[in-house]
């Protein structure tokens, strides 16, 4: 690849290790607080969810933001993503043979450089 092309794909790969990144600062974070990371980076066509943790019959959906800020981080997770995000949960919380018992919250962690993740319980 030369030129933009190269660039272009530098940057995505470049966002792409960063979001694994993140997603694992994140995991490490919530179990830390007593949760036990059950899926990560969840696809179904309408949406993903990249952390789903359970801590007892408490199951999150977890967005994690990697900003410069917490405000950053909180503020990107706009009302489309949250959608999306509430869609995959159903499909994912449908094939759970425990379903009936659950309860589902959705989550933001937000990434900072240099500082630990910030979880944000019942976010959107």
């Amino acid at each position: 690849m030369t030129g933009r092309n190269s660039d272009s794909h530098s940057r995505r790969l470049k966002a792409y290790r960063k979001g694994h990144v993140s997603e694992f600062l994140a995991a490490i974070a919530l179990m830390f607080e007593g949760y036990r990371i059950v899926q990560r980076r969840f696809k179904t066509k309408q949406g993903e969810i990249d952390l789903i943790a359970r801590r007892g019959d408490l199951i999150v959906l977890v967005e994690v933001k990697a900003r410069a800020s917490q405000d950053a981080a909180v503020n990107a997770v706009t009302s489309t993503a949250a959608r999306r995000i509430e869609a995959a949960g159903d499909i994912w919380l449908a094939r759970q043979k425990d379903a009936s018992r659950l309860s589902i919250r959705r989550d933001i962690v937000a990434v900072m450089p240099w500082r630990w993740p910030r979880h944000f319980p019942d976010a959107f």
